[in-house]
C-alpha cells in the first residue's frame, strides 16, 4: 500500500491504496471516528492482490492532521469523491466501519449514480427516523464528556469496549496512543464526529441506497444503539444482515476471516 494526500481547503487527508488491479471495482475501507486506516489491516493484506484499494485516515484523524474542524458529514463524502477522482476511481465499493458506514451514505445521498457497492460494519443508518430525540441531543453534547474522562479510563473502554479479540484491542489501544498527551485533540475529533452525525441525522434527508448493499454486525456490539438500528434498518429496507457470533464493534478485527469472506462473496456479486 502507497502512502498519498489529497489537499482541500481545511487541510490535508492522508490515504493509502495498491497498485491498479485488472477488477474495475475499488474497494473503499473507511475506519470509524478516532480509528484510523489500520483498523482494516486485515482486509487490505487480504484483498490487496485481489481489488484496487483504497483506505483512509479521516479528515481530523492520525496522519490527516493538523485539520480545521468546520465541515460537515456532506464534506468528507465529497472529498471522498475527490479523492476517487484523483486516482481514476470509476466503480467504488464503500465498505464502512461505524462512521465509515455514515460517510457511506452521505455519498450515496451525494453521488447515487456513482456508488456500485455498499458494506456497512457495525454502523447505522443515517435517516431521522431511525433515532429518538433524546439520542440526537446526546450526541451533540459529547465533547465535554470525553474532555472530564481520564485518559487511562477512556483509552481502556476505547479499546474493551469495541472489540472482544486480543488483536482487535491491542489494534484499538495503538491507534488511541496516537492521542497520548493530547486528550483535548481526541475529546475534539469525538465531539466534532457525534455532532456531524446529529446533524447529518436532523437534515432528514433520504439517504437511499440505490446500489447493491450488505449489513454486518457484532452479536456482542455494545457501542450505542448499534444492535436496536441494524435490526430495524434490516426490517424496514430488507438489507441482508450478517450477525457475527462473538465480535464487538470492531467486527472486522474480531473476526477478521469471516467479514472478508462475507465482504468477497458481495464483491463477486456486484462486479
Amino acid at each position: 500500500m502507497t502512502e498519498k494526500t489529497y489537499k482541500t481547503d481545511h487541510g490535508t487527508i492522508h490515504y493509502w491504496t495498491n497498485e491498479k488491479k485488472d477488477s474495475p471495482l475499488t474497494a473503499a475501507f473507511l475506519p470509524g471516528l478516532t480509528a484510523d486506516h489500520r483498523l482494516f489491516d486485515k482486509q487490505t493484506d487480504y484483498f490487496k492482490d485481489k481489488y484496487n484499494i483504497i483506505t483512509w485516515d479521516a479528515p481530523e484523524h492520525a496522519a490527516s492532521w493538523p485539520f480545521d474542524f468546520s465541515f460537515g458529514l456532506d464534506d468528507k463524502a465529497r472529498w471522498l469523491d475527490g479523492i476517487f477522482t484523483q486516482e481514476g476511481v470509476t466503480k467504488p465499493v464503500i465498505i464502512g466501519q461505524s462512521m465509515g458506514g455514515y460517510v457511506g451514505q452521505m455519498y450515496s445521498q451525494l453521488f447515487p449514480d456513482k456508488l456500485c457497492g455498499f458494506v456497512s460494519i457495525d454502523s447505522a443508518p443515517l435517516q431521522r427516523k431511525y433515532v429518538t430525540s433524546a439520542e440526537i441531543w446526546l450526541l451533540k453534547r459529547m465533547e465535554p464528556v470525553y474532555r472530564r474522562y481520564p485518559w487511562k479510563s477512556l483509552k481502556k473502554s476505547g479499546t474493551n469496549g469495541v472489540a472482544s479479540s486480543e488483536y482487535g484491542r491491542t489494534l484499538m489501544r495503538d491507534i488511541m496512543s496516537v492521542y497520548d498527551g493530547d486528550r483535548e485533540r481526541y475529546a475534539k475529533i469525538s465531539g466534532h464526529g457525534f455532532r456531524m452525525l446529529a446533524e447529518a441525522m436532523e437534515a432528514d434527508l433520504p439517504y437511499e441506497l440505490k446500489c447493491p448493499a450488505l449489513l454486518i454486525c457484532g452479536e456482542k456490539d455494545r457501542a450505542g444503539s448499534c444492535i436496536r438500528y441494524n435490526k430495524a434498518w434490516h426490517k424496514e429496507t430488507g438489507i441482508p444482515l450478517e450477525w457475527i457470533k462473538g465480535a464487538g464493534h470492531n467486527s472486522n478485527t474480531d473476526e477478521p476471516d469471516l467479514i472478508n469472506k462475507l465482504i468477497e462473496e458481495f464483491l463477486e456479486r456486484v462486479k
